[in-house]
C-alpha cells in the first residue's frame, strides 16, 4: 500500500512540511510491512494555474506537467492531506493541484489534516467537498491540529498525544479502505 502525504502549503517558512515529516516518521514508526510512504511537496512541483484546453474530469491531458502530475498521482492507494486554513479556507496551491487532474483521484481514501486559527476545520470541510467530488473515498480521518502556533516554534512539529493517537486512527481508516 502506498500513501501520499500530499503537502499543501508553498510558503517560505511553512509548517506544512513540518507536519508532514512528523506523519512519515509516525507511520514509518508503527511497523506497518506493508506500508510504503512518500511525501509530496507542492512547492517541489511547482504547478502552474491550470490553463488546460479540456477539462480536467475528461482525462485528456494537454500540459506535459498535467500529465506528469497524474501519472504521480496515479500510483498512489491514499493520500493524506495536509493544508494550512487560508481565510477560512484551504491553500490555492491545493485547490490547484486537485483541480489539475481527474480520473486519478477517483476510489482513493483520503484523509485530511488542518491546522490554523480554527484548528483547520474550516479548509478541511472545504477540500472534503471538493474530494468527494473528484470521487476520493472520504475515511472520516480528520486531524485538526490545536495550538499550532505554539508547536512549530523550532525546526520540527511537536505532536502531542491527541495528535499521535488520531494520526494512528486515521491510518487504521485508510488500510480498512484499500483492503
Amino acid at each position: 500500500m502506498k500513501i501520499y502525504i500530499i503537502v499543501g502549503s508553498v510558503r517560505e517558512g511553512r509548517t506544512a512540511i513540518k507536519v508532514a515529516n512528523w506523519v512519515n516518521s509516525a507511520i514509518k514508526g508503527y511497523g506497518y510491512s506493508t506500508i510504503q510512504t512518500e511525501i509530496v511537496d507542492l512547492k517541489e512541483w511547482n504547478l502552474p494555474f491550470f490553463a488546460g484546453a479540456h477539462p480536467p474530469i475528461t482525462g485528456i491531458y494537454d500540459q506535459p506537467k498535467q500529465q506528469e502530475w497524474a501519472d504521480k498521482i496515479s500510483q498512489a492507494d491514499a493520500v493524506i492531506f495536509i493544508s494550512p486554513e487560508y481565510n477560512h479556507g484551504y491553500s490555492p496551491a491545493l485547490k490547484n493541484a486537485l483541480d489539475y487532474i481527474g480520473k486519478e483521484w477517483s476510489g482513493k481514501p483520503a484523509a485530511y489534516i488542518g491546522y490554523g486559527a480554527t484548528n483547520g476545520s474550516r479548509s478541511i470541510d472545504q477540500i472534503r467537498q471538493v474530494a468527494t467530488q473528484l470521487g476520493l473515498i472520504d475515511s472520516n480521518a480528520v486531524i485538526e491540529i490545536r495550538d499550532i502556533f505554539s508547536r512549530n516554534s523550532g525546526n520540527t512539529f511537536e505532536p502531542n498525544p491527541f495528535d499521535e493517537k488520531s494520526l494512528k486512527a486515521a491510518i487504521d481508516k485508510l488500510i480498512q479502505y484499500v483492503q
